[in-house]
């Protein structure tokens, strides 16, 4: 199999670019940046931008599968940027897809597009998409989403994957963010008991192969959408506290209460508007939201149509991350 995958270079691509070529195929990655390991690794690297059609075009051709990992993440920004990285470069890997003849498309979405402020307790793909978003990424994924679900056909069979906050080894989001904000002093949680349901790297990377090779005649999976997770809800705290464990960081996490965080997130989002500032506040409304809320998912659909089951248990995965925290001096 020739395949290629967008955002070759991010914590998620890189791991898909590695397990593709463990198992033999041919990798092809396109990203913006320049990714030297990526070429140690034994992949095509093409260094592109994804809202420019002829650059996916080129990176797409002879392929039998893309995996389209690339997008803007974040709570925060213009929503110009959001809709070209996550909108825009769909569009145009669909229409790389047609030109191309690419029979199969993965696409990494997220459970975000379904997240209406309130708590998601066992929910499943029939939940609606949210109709008053809180911030540009839940828009333009929930549109990007939509895009790829429609473009389903004969000619080009997509799946949808909504992973949950990936974790692990390499991570450049949650654990370096909670083990820096404890070694300042600024980790705090909301105050509560909510569950919440999370990925380690292997597992999210497991349900992306596993969702390609379902591709193909009367494939049951094509044209939906499937949460993946460990399908192992603990509360986020504990979560919080078995990373800093896993970092030898001895913290004991503080906590305000959910509608102090809500008060808080609503000001900053209105000082940084106001004072047009570009970067991302400490706090804003979605975040606060996600961290008073529960955030778990019925798995039954990726089980049954897909042959998901989490192969690394949370704790299997902090005993990888704590080794691999041992041998990061930038931790």
């Amino acid at each position: 199999m020739i395949a290629l995958v967008t955002g070759g270079g991010g914590f998620l691509g890189s791991a898909i670019v590695k397990a593709l070529l463990e198992k033999g195929d041919t990798v092809r990655t396109i990203q913006r940046g320049n990714y030297p390991f990526l070429k140690e690794l034994g992949a095509e690297t093409i260094q592109g931008d994804l809202t420019k059609l002829d650059d996916i075009n080129v990176a797409a051709s002879g392929c039998d599968v893309i995996f389209h990992v690339a997008a803007k993440a974040g709570v925060w920004g213009d929503y110009d940027d959001y809709y070209q990285a996550n909108v825009i470069a769909t569009k145009n890997v669909l229409e790389a897809c047609r030109i191309n003849k690419v029979k199969y498309l993965v696409y990494t979405s997220t459970p975000s597009v379904v997240f209406d402020g309130h708590d998601e307790e066992g929910i499943n793909e029939t939940a609606p998409y949210v109709k008053n978003f809180f911030n540009a990424y839940q828009k333009t994924k929930a549109e990007a989403e939509q895009l790829v679900i429609n473009a389903n056909s004969n000619n080009l069979k997509t799946v949808s994957l909504r992973p949950h906050l990936i974790w692990g080894p390499a991570d450049p989001h949650l654990v370096p963010r909670v083990i820096n904000r404890a070694k300042s002093g600024r980790l705090k949680l909301v105050d509560n008991n909510k569950k919440i349901d999370s990925c380690y790297i292997d597992n999210a990377v497991q349900a992306h192969l596993l969702a390609a090779s379902k591709l193909g005649d009367n494939a049951v999976c094509a044209g939906k959408v499937y949460f993946i997770s460990n399908d192992e809800p603990i509360r986020l705290i504990d979560l919080v506290d078995k990373i800093l464990v896993a970092a030898k960081i001895s913290f004991v996490v503080k906590t305000i209460p959910a509608n102090i965080a809500y008060i808080i997130g609503f000001i900053l989002e209105k000082i940084y508007t106001l004072l047009n500032i570009k970067s991302e506040p400490i706090l804003t409304r979605f975040v606060a939201k996600q961290l008073s809320t529960s955030h778990w998912f019925d798995l039954t659909a990726a089980k049954q149509d897909l042959g998901y089951q989490a192969l690394v248990s949370i704790d299997e995965g902090m005993k990888h991350l704590e080794e691999s925290l041992a041998f990061d001096t930038t931790q």
